[in-house]
């Protein structure tokens, strides 16, 4: 299908940028920045609501699941199961609580709806999260489980498993007035000699303890739906700051488990088989993957561990120090941007 020729139907007229990519959209997108800017040909268009033509006929295809993982009660996330439609033509990624999206194979047409009492929140989220997480995969595009702040003019990347304070810590370090780049996806581009992390959305979404912990009370941040009780910290300018544009990546944090040791929070020093290790763990999505694009992105990721700065973040139990986690961070990052040769994406020869 030609991008360029949908570009001209009038029931897309909401554009946006994230994670790189334009996007045009048949409905406005809770979380996103309309851009004014005309797009001649969009990386991606994006119909929500009413199932089209091409979605009816996907879905007619004989269908494979290729995942299912089951639901988690404790945060409420739905079971979840993607499967290949026809000879990978297409990809219905579906949730329990009905919710469907369909991609076709080169990640350029976005379907997706959800039914009452759903709202365009909750699909939004979901969208926002792991539809486009499957779509960067599907584009070839590196993305970690991470989140990012700009610092000195540079991405500093907080990378760890969930619940391991991912956002959180991008959203303690907001408020001091340190502008997030991405939160939960960092999606990794190669521009010259230089590795990039792409801009996401200008928000953070946080757990109501968390935002106990930061804000002081539970309820200090409007709910990302009404159907789900995560908040999220808009990165608007009025709290917070949202770094648009993409950045240079200058260092990678490895989220270690919260301790109750006196010396923390702390960084050390980490080997390059350590972090590879966790890096291989924290790639996003990285359960999609067959054997051969697991070897591929082990080589891609052997050669980012010798060419970024890598630390070990170990923060301390206690959430009333992540203040200090935050100053930690500030002062070591500023320490050791520029030293390293650039990182490039391409695996040593």
């Amino acid at each position: 299908m030609d991008l360029s020729s949908k570009n001209k139907s009038p029931l897309l007229r909401h554009s946006y940028r994230a994670y790189g990519l334009h996007l045009l959209s048949s409905a406005p997108v809770p979380g996103l920045s309309d851009e004014d800017a005309d797009i001649p040909k969009p990386d991606i268009i994006l119909e929500l609501g009413s199932e089209p033509d091409w979605v009816t006929s996907a879905t007619q295809l004989p269908s494979i699941v290729q995942c299912s993982k089951p639901a988690i009660p404790e945060t409420g996330d739905p079971a979840f199961t993607s499967s290949a439609l026809g000879h990978e033509e297409f990809f219905e990624l579906a949730y329990s609580d009905g919710t469907r999206f369909v991609v076709d194979r080169a990640a350029q047409q976005v379907w997706g709806a959800c039914p009452p009492p759903l709202t365009i929140e909750d699909l939004a989220t979901y969208l926002l999260g792991p539809i486009m997480g499957f779509v960067l995969r599907r584009r070839g595009v590196l993305s970690l489980h991470a989140s990012a702040v700009c610092i000195d003019g540079q991405a500093i990347v907080l990378c760890g498993e969930s619940e391991s304070g991912k956002s959180t810590t991008a959203a303690a370090l907001a408020l001091q007035g340190i502008p997030v780049l991405c939160e939960d996806i960092a999606a990794l581009t190669e521009e010259g000699d230089r590795l990039q992390v792409e801009a996401g959305y200008p928000r953070v979404c946080l757990w109501p303890d968390a935002v106990r912990d930061l804000l002081g009370v539970r309820e200090a941040l409007a709910r990302l739906t009404p159907n789900w009780d995560k908040r999220f910290l808009s990165l608007d300018g009025s709290q917070a700051k949202f770094e648009p544009k993409k950045k240079p990546l200058g260092q990678i944090y490895l989220l270690a488990p919260r301790v109750a040791e006196a010396d923390a929070p702390r960084i050390e020093e980490v080997s390059s088989r350590e972090a590879l290790l966790d890096l291989v763990q924290n790639t996003y999505m990285n359960w999609l993957l067959d054997r051969t694009q697991r070897a591929a992105e082990f080589a891609v990721l052997s050669n980012l561990v010798t060419r970024v700065p890598m630390r070990r973040v170990v923060p301390h139990a206690d959430p009333a120090r992540i203040g200090t986690l935050c100053d930690l961070i500030v002062s070591d990052s500023s320490g050791l941007i520029g030293r390293p040769e650039p990182a490039r994406l391409a695996p040593s020869r």
